[in-house]
């Protein structure tokens, strides 16, 4: 203990030299607060096949109560992002609700299905067949009902909508029905509640999908109204592009609504934050941290998207969770007095510096001492695996196969 208060007094030391506010720092960092996602509690993997794990979950009870653990030893994951067919098979909504509310939690984003049914082969909203995409627009506001009863302020959607091969549909049609079912949608939302329309490069269309990226999930969210927001997942990108760059075009125009966390080596997004590239994760949180100094800062919507094959699935979100409140503890103490001159001056090794200076500063002293405040143990991880929640569950549930998630 004594190790981590000495560092953190030195710390303080060097921090205060910049003229940067440590007090506001430790604020901010005891206000963050990021969604964990249910279905990275169940059995779920690849679409090669599903490593079954003992303890996991299956029933959103069981998800809540995992959820719960993370909060308990990080104490900034107080909700549970929920899959809707996933999740609930006739289960009184009014129940989930209390049930979240005495583990500790309460219940976040409401995602619907739409990709999972047979009837979606060659798409949902962008099906050919009107009664398909009907469907699927009942779905979503059978889900924005979900969002009421659960006092959900978010409904995050996205499509597996695309296609295979060239000359398989018409890219205008497709749009069009894209739109006319997104604004359907848009109108039964409740006035405190946000349509997040997230995108994805490829995958399952390897021709091409509907909502293929960010500029697309911006059009259709700027023609439904103002309630509709872009959501970045950043495993949904080509190779190579800059993300960091696109969030800030999003903030600057006020479509920025939510992340959806994880990280990448090839596709998709599977892999625990900071896993592959963390200065890219503190490049995206320097340029959010910088509009929580706008007088209108967005209201960002923080999730976790990950589904853990081969890691523990709490470790596994633990970890993503102290991986985020890391890279923005270092985006917080990024001197943006020198960055503004460096930049005004043209001086581009200075500017680079100046966020290199922050992404290389050890900030964990300052993390264990801003969890110890909060009444938290300063090692979540360790306190996690100390507290024998694992074993406990893997004991009682063991392994079971059907159901829970993707698998």
């Amino acid at each position: 203990m004594a190790d981590f208060h000495a560092a953190y007094d030195h710390l303080v030391t060097t921090l205060g030299e910049q003229g940067l506010d440590l007090a506001t720092v430790k604020t901010k960092l005891k206000a963050q607060q990021i969604e964990t996602p249910s279905w990275g509690y169940a059995d779920s993997g690849t679409r090669f096949g599903v490593f079954y794990q003992p303890g996991a979950a299956m029933t959103i009870q069981e998800k809540i109560d995992d959820a719960a653990q993370v909060h308990k030893f990080t104490g900034i994951a107080p909700a549970v992002a929920v899959h809707v067919l996933w999740d609930f098979d006739g289960d009184d909504m009014e129940a989930v609700k209390d049930y979240a509310e005495s583990r500790g939690v309460r219940i976040g984003a409401i995602n619907p299905n739409c990709f999972q049914d047979q009837e979606y082969k060659i798409g949902s909203i962008a099906n050919p067949d009107p009664a398909i995409r009907k469907r699927a627009v009942q779905h979503m506001l059978d889900s924005i009902e979900i969002g009421k009863a659960v006092d959900s302020k978010v409904l995050s959607l996205w499509f597996a909508d695309g296609t295979n091969y060239p000359g398989q549909a018409d890219f205008i049609a497709r749009k069009h029905w894209v739109q006319e079912s997104l604004q359907t949608v848009y109108q039964a939302l409740p006035p405190d509640m946000r349509m997040l329309i997230e995108y994805k490069l490829f995958e399952p269309g390897f021709y091409h999908t509907d909502i293929a990226d960010w500029g697309m999930a911006y059009v259709f969210a700027r023609k439904c109204g103002p309630q509709a927001q872009v959501l970045v997942d950043l495993g949904h990108h080509a190779h190579g592009v800059n993300i960091e760059h696109l969030v800030a075009f999003l903030i600057d125009e006020g479509q920025l609504g939510g992340f959806h966390f994880n990280n990448r080596r090839y596709a998709d997004d599977d892999l625990t934050v900071c896993s592959v590239n963390p200065y890219e994760v503190f490049l995206i949180y320097n340029e959010l941290a910088k509009a929580e100094e706008y007088d209108s800062p967005p209201d960002v919507a923080y999730m976790v998207d990950q589904s853990h094959n081969l890691k523990p699935k709490i470790e596994a979100m633990i970890q993503t969770i102290c991986n985020l409140q890391t890279c923005y503890a270092k985006a917080l103490i990024v001197d943006r007095r020198k960055l503004a001159e460096a930049q005004g001056n043209g001086d581009i090794v200075g500017a680079e510096n100046v966020l290199l200076r922050a992404f290389n500063t050890d900030v964990e002293p300052l993390l264990q001492v801003v969890r110890e405040e909060m009444g938290l143990n300063p090692d979540p991880l360790q306190a996690y695996r100390a507290g024998g929640y694992y074993d406990k569950i893997a004991r009682e549930r063991g392994i079971r196969t059907g159901g829970g998630g993707l698998g």
